[in-house]
């Protein structure tokens, strides 16, 4: 998800649910060891659990970002070998690497002596021309010799050659039965499975079969939808969080970080598909994103947009019932 859940996704996300893992923004390890770690890593401890997500193949570089990330307070340290982007395979990590399942484990193995955090791998079935049940099993095996136990598999390959990482993220197909067979047959491991899954009721679906389940892009598109995981994935007793009580607990957040400097719009834009379905969504999206651009833009603008949203729904409501 990278350029998309920072820091300010992330609070917002956190909002809407208190028990769901949140991934950073996939990091460089060559990134953290040139650049400014507290812009790079930097979290509000409420964001927490939250899971670094590194990008790398110098097991030694790897490492040293693993150990700042556990000094940092990271509950999680993953490996990110399934983005597809060409950025990413120039530098040598990401998918590229399910082809190189021996210096993957090498990787691991010296990130998990670096840290006390877990340390676990994100990866596709394949890339390419690779046969998936031998491309993954392969990989799954050599990082857990390493130590790993915790695998979130994108249930599809990845072609690196023909294909750009939006494509890479719909044409090829899915197997999910593949991700299934991973856990059957390693059921010591924990699997968690990720791609397209667009609902809570198919999350609910996947955990008949494995052990976790991992959403991307429905979870930034619809964040409302977060409202509901502690109660129907966690089990959690008390009221779904709905979007106005969501920005009700996100609000002091905001307040803070615009007195820190912080432009509106760096928190709004993550905001955007909150009211997904309802009446006035246009209007919501609207305001977020053309008034919340404006020079110092504040907290009335979220005011003005939510005003929108309850106008609409009254109105549509006056209409059900006229």
């Amino acid at each position: 998800m990278m350029d998309w859940t920072d820091r300010r996704c992330r609070a917002f996300h956190r909002s809407l649910t208190t028990r769901a893992l949140l991934y950073t923004e996939m990091v460089t390890a060559q990134a953290v060891a040139h650049g400014d770690v507290s812009r790079l890593l930097g979290f509000d401890p409420a964001e927490q659990p939250v899971a670094l997500q590194l990008g790398g193949s110098d097991p030694a570089l790897l490492a040293d970002a693993a150990r700042v990330g556990g000094e940092m307070g990271y509950c999680e340290i993953n490996l990110n070998v399934g983005c597809p982007s060409d950025r990413v395979q120039s530098g040598r990590f990401g998918a590229c690497l399910m082809r190189e399942p021996d210096l993957v484990a090498e990787c691991v193995a010296a990130m998990a002596v670096a840290t006390s955090a877990p340390v676990t791998v994100k990866c596709r079935i394949g890339v390419d021309d690779q046969e998936p049940s031998e491309a993954l099993f392969t990989l799954v095996d050599a990082c857990a010799d390493a130590g790993v136990t915790t695998f979130a598999v994108h249930a599809r390959k990845a072609w690196l050659k023909g294909l750009s990482p939006k494509e890479n993220r719909d044409i090829p197909p899915l197997d999910y039965d593949l991700v299934y067979r991973l856990k059957r047959e390693r059921p010591h491991l924990t699997i968690v499975i990720n791609g397209g899954i667009a609902s809570l009721d198919q999350a609910v679906a996947h955990l008949a079969h494995v052990d976790g389940v991992m959403m991307g892009r429905a979870a930034y598109q619809e964040p409302g939808l977060l409202g509901a995981v502690d109660r129907l994935l966690f089990g959690e007793t008390g009221e779904d969080v709905d979007p106005f009580e969501a920005l009700a607990r996100y609000r002091p957040y905001m307040a803070a970080q615009l007195a820190a400097g912080v432009a509106l719009n760096a928190m709004t834009r993550h905001m955007l598909g909150l009211f997904h379905g309802w009446p006035g969504a246009r209007a919501w999206r609207r305001i977020m994103t053309v008034e919340a651009g404006a020079q110092g833009a504040g907290l009335e603008v979220l005011d003005r947009a939510v005003d929108a949203i309850l106008q609409a729904r009254a109105a549509a409501e006056e209409r059900l019932t006229a």
